[in-house]
């Protein structure tokens, strides 16, 4: 369980430390509001049946399906705006605790429900501890772990969705949630503050210290604890996070807080994820072709790849990863969108054959996702800000990300009745745009330490000419 590492810090000297066992379960516990994001993502698609088919109007029955759905993300994007303050004032630990009860609320008020009101309201509930989680739980899993392995840590945050089937499957899946969401919520009355969060919001830096003592293994922390106080020193002198980020000197993290949840979002995964079941009915392999898929896809091979990414993240580097998951992606959606243009022609159709090939080729696409894209979106956001604006850009990554969902959940059938196979070729070009600009603009953050990471914004080729010498205001 020990693994040594040292990382140079500011002063020339090292940060020294070792995985221990007790910052390895403070961070699973932690994760688990990445295993509730995605279910809830998930289980959308269990729209209970005989709650929508009492109303005689489709057109009925589609929008309140729209509504059960977006409630989510909507409450989500205003509750990641208020996290931030919670976080800053109160500490991580306090926005996951929020985050947990709402989601054990809502979970309890979807399994019980009884009319569509309910649901809705419940979805609202579940959107509130979205917002609160993913906000505050990528800070405390970057700040918890030691340098040298900060990205496989903060990679368990990704999701894995689960789905139930029978009769009274939409009922006990919306309930399901209330497993990990008590994980999370008892857990966090146990788990430790971050050592960043406690100079942060005190003065009390032998507390830090002692803390720091014990998620690091080792009583040598004084380069990590003397860079710790810096950062908390200037973060205490700002009184408006949101007014400061958009300052010069921040641009390169508010750059990348807003584009990287918002190419996740047009990476074209939200096909599968969302809507698999409705693209595999139109490629005429029927309804239980459909849902195996969506679970083999969005569950086995996305777990298995994120795993790899784990593994790798921290030996390869972000960007790496980014520009071959991109590629992978890029060529899997030029290959379907070539086969169904040339196959379906004006009347659709083609041979089972072909259907299992773009089976095989969705796969292909989904595992590209699962260890770039997918994971990377919410790592590398929560390493890169200077903590004096750390919480206000976390929530900015996870509002963004929530107005994308719900903007492509809005769109993407009436996207899919007008491009036809030219989705896949319209997705591919966003990828192709998005490779080629994290190839560009992304620093390596590998193995940085996270109270440094100024430093690589003011080595990069494009980027120094931000980050140079400022006075207080940002100003060059």
């Amino acid at each position: 369980m020990a693994v040594g590492l040292a990382i140079t810090s500011e002063g020339g000297q090292y940060y020294n430390g070792k995985v221990t066992p007790f910052v390895v379960l403070s961070c699973l516990v932690a994760a688990t509001g990445g295993l509730i994001f995605g279910y809830d993502i998930g289980i959308s698609g269990f729209f209970p049946a005989h709650i929508s088919f009492r109303y005689n109007s489709p057109g009925h029955d589609c929008q309140l399906l729209t509504t059960f759905t977006s409630s989510l993300y909507i409450a989500g994007l205003i509750a990641s705006l208020f996290a931030s303050s919670v976080t800053r004032a109160f500490g991580r630990k306090a926005s996951i605790l929020v985050g947990g009860t709402a989601f054990l609320a809502g979970s309890a008020l979807g399994g019980a429900a009884f009319n569509i009101y309910m649901l809705i309201f419940g979805r609202v509930l579940l959107g509130v501890g979205i917002g609160f989680a993913n906000q505050s739980v990528p800070l405390y899993l970057s700040e918890m772990a030691p340098p040298k392995h900060r990205g496989a840590f903060n990679l368990g945050f990704h999701e894995c969705i689960a789905m139930i089937k029978g009769g009274w499957g939409w009922r006990v899946s919306l309930a399901m949630a209330a497993a990990p969401a008590s994980i999370l919520t008892v857990g966090a009355l146990f788990m430790p503050e971050t050592p960043n969060s406690i100079t942060q919001g005190s003065n009390d830096h032998q507390k830090a210290q002692r803390m720091l003592q014990r998620v690091r293994g080792t009583a040598d922390v004084e380069a990590e604890l003397n860079d710790l106080i810096k950062a908390s020193s200037i973060s205490k002198t700002i009184d408006h996070p949101f007014k400061k980020i958009i300052q010069r000197k921040y641009r390169p993290q508010l750059v990348m807080a807003i584009l990287i949840p918002f190419f996740q979002q047009v990476t074209g995964i939200n096909i599968i994820g969302l809507y698999a079941p409705v693209l595999l009915r139109i490629l005429k392999l029927g309804e239980s072709a459909s849902l195996l898929l969506s679970a083999v896809v969005t569950g086995g091979i996305g777990t298995v790849l994120t795993i790899i990414s784990m593994i790798l993240v921290d030996k390869l580097g972000r960007k790496i990863l980014f520009l071959v998951g991109g590629i992978q992606m890029l060529v899997s959606q030029v290959i379907i969108g070539s086969i169904m243009a040339v196959e379906l022609g004006d009347h659709g159709g083609f041979s089972e054959g072909y259907a299992y090939l773009i089976l095989v080729l969705l796969c292909v696409y989904s595992a590209g996702f699962s260890y770039s894209w997918g994971p990377l979106t919410w790592l590398v956001p929560s390493e890169i800000f200077p903590l004096e604006i750390r919480s206000a850009g976390q929530s900015i990554t996870v509002a963004v990300s929530l107005v994308f969902i719900f903007f492509t959940a809005q769109t993407f059938l009436a996207m899919l009745c007008h491009f036809k196979e030219g989705i896949f070729f319209f997705f591919g070009g966003l990828v192709m745009v998005m490779t080629t600009f994290m190839h560009l603009f992304l620093p390596e953050t590998k193995n940085v330490p996270i109270e440094q990471m100024d430093k690589i914004c003011r080595q990069h080729w494009f980027w120094k000419k931000y980050v140079g010498d400022v006075d207080e205001e940002g100003k060059m």
